[in-house]
Order: C-alpha cells, then sequence, then structure tokens
C-alpha cells in the first residue's frame, strides 16, 4: 500500500511558502501523492490553484485532488481546460478525485442547486472524459501525458456513489472510517464494479487525518471543531477519529493494507511543514 500526504490548505492562515515547503518535504520523504480537500466557503486556498503551485515545486510525487467538489463548478468545459491544463503543467502526475459533497452553502454560493448535485455531477464525469478524449462538443483539448485524461476517482459510501464509481471512474476513495468499515465498503464497491461489468480492478484509495507532536491533539481538535462546525455535534466525530499517536497511526495503516487499500493519504491538522518527518517516521520505522 503507498502512503501518500495532504497538504493542509484548510488550515486557516497557513502560509502559501509553507505550502510549497511541504510538497518538496513530501517528494524528498518519498510519499506517493500530495491530496487537496475542497471548500469554497471557508478560509482555506482553492484546490486546483494550490496543485498548481505544488507541480511547479515538484517534479515526481503525484497529485491528487481528495477529493473536488466538482458539480458546483457550473462550466465543464472551464473545468475541463483547467484540470487539463494542470496535467500538462505537471507531466501526467494528476489524480481527479471527485464527490457530491454535503455542503449547501458552497453551492448557494455558487449560484449552483443543491438538490440534484449527484445527476450533475454524472454528466459532468462523463463530459470531461469526453473532452479530454477528443470527442465532447467544446474545444478543450485532451491532456497530453495520457490518453484519456487523468485518473478518476469517486468518493462517497451509498450506494449511489459506488455506482458512480464503477459506471464512470478507475476507482474509489473514501474517508472517515476504520479499517473494518472500509473493508466492507470495499467489498460493496468490488460488488458495484462486477454489476457494472467491468473486468479490471478499481483502484481503492483512503483518506484520514493525522496530528503528531506536542499538543497536537489540541490544535488538531481546535482546527476540526472549526472546519467541521457545519455540522454541528457531528464534528465531534472527526475529533475522536483523528491519528496523534505514532504506534496507533501504524496500526490504522497496516489495518488499511490488510482491508486491501491501494493508497492511504493522511491529512495533517497541524501546518508546520515538520509534521511530514513525523508521519513518515511512524509510518516508515
Amino acid at each position: 500500500m503507498e502512503i501518500g500526504i495532504g497538504l493542509p490548505t484548510m488550515i486557516s492562515g497557513i502560509a502559501g511558502r509553507d505550502l510549497l515547503s511541504w510538497a518538496r518535504r513530501a517528494e524528498e520523504l518519498g510519499f506517493s501523492s500530495l491530496g487537496v480537500l475542497d471548500r469554497l466557503m471557508y478560509d482555506g486556498y482553492e484546490s486546483l490553484i494550490a496543485l498548481a503551485g505544488a507541480a511547479g515545486a515538484t517534479s515526481r510525487i503525484r497529485l491528487a485532488t481528495t477529493i473536488l467538489i466538482a458539480a458546483y463548478r457550473g462550466d465543464r468545459a472551464v473545468l475541463a481546460k483547467q484540470l487539463a491544463s494542470l496535467d500538462r503543467l505537471s507531466e501526467g502526475r494528476l489524480v481527479v478525485g471527485v464527490a457530491a459533497g454535503g455542503r449547501p452553502d458552497d453551492y448557494e454560493a455558487c449560484g449552483t442547486p443543491y438538490a440534484g448535485r449527484g445527476r450533475r455531477l454524472d454528466e459532468l464525469l462523463d463530459g470531461l472524459r469526453r473532452s479530454w478524449e477528443g470527442t465532447g462538443d467544446g474545444p478543450v483539448p485532451g491532456p497530453r501525458w495520457a490518453k484519456g485524461g487523468p485518473p478518476l476517482l469517486v468518493g462517497g459510501h451509498s450506494a449511489t456513489a459506488m455506482r458512480r464509481a464503477a459506471d464512470l471512474a478507475d476507482g474509489w476513495i473514501a474517508g472517515g472510517s476504520s479499517a473494518k468499515g472500509y473493508a466492507e465498503l470495499a467489498d460493496r464497491l468490488r460488488e458495484s464494479w462486477r454489476a457494472a461489468g467491468r473486468p479490471d480492478r478499481p483502484r481503492l484509495v483512503a483518506i484520514a487525518y493525522v496530528a503528531l507532536g506536542r499538543d497536537a491533539r489540541e490544535r488538531a481538535e481546535h482546527h476540526l471543531l472549526d472546519y467541521y462546525a457545519f455540522l454541528g455535534w457531528k464534528a465531534e466525530m472527526a475529533v475522536r477519529s483523528v491519528l496523534t499517536d505514532a504506534e496507533r497511526l501504524r496500526e490504522f495503516a497496516d489495518g488499511y493494507r490488510a482491508a486491501g487499500c491501494d493508497e492511504l493519504i493522511l491529512f495533517p491538522c497541524v501546518p508546520d511543514p515538520g509534521q511530514a518527518d513525523l508521519i513518515a517516521d511512524a509510518v516508515w520505522r
């Protein structure tokens, strides 16, 4: 199983230079991917802009949207062009993870209806593929570095999300689960894959929150309670799930490896770039 790391783009106040330091350090340490979260109505960096900066600061590590709330980004042609450009800038390192999302305020800010977002996401993914393959109606060229466009992952735990992954994507991504829960969800995804008549094997990805070192739990709690405030009391669930002990992190990774996960992407809750070293020491000691 590969181990990726998240860029802390949603930690309020983090400087751009620190994000680029994160990206460079993550590549030096051997992480497989740099992931980014997506939230419009929050004090964080826009996902694709952040990955474009990381593309210029690195040369080998994959760049992944984990995940992009694509259905509120109204214009399919513009998004296809943005993603194709990012894939070219990074010389084929882009991985596009998408999901329908669960925050109405992001949709409202774009003037996009929250209702019907799943249907629009299906249409968007189909349109992105056709744009990248050069079979769509628009003027957007396909990426130079990968025939058919960058790999697509679909996020979500619902049967609809799994059907979407099997019909339109190359794999599936999930977060907020135990290793046992992830294994059960992965089995359901494989069933959806078989039902769709897919002869290939889905790529299975997961994300988790991590904070290591001095005062890590307190700092993680402060960040996550703010980021997930829209959930009300359920924000406490995110705090309880954060991995703040190196031994627990190793056990967690072992559980996901046994569950068949292909890549685990660990999102830091502390902005200090030194967190990348602490995470690397924990998972590869």
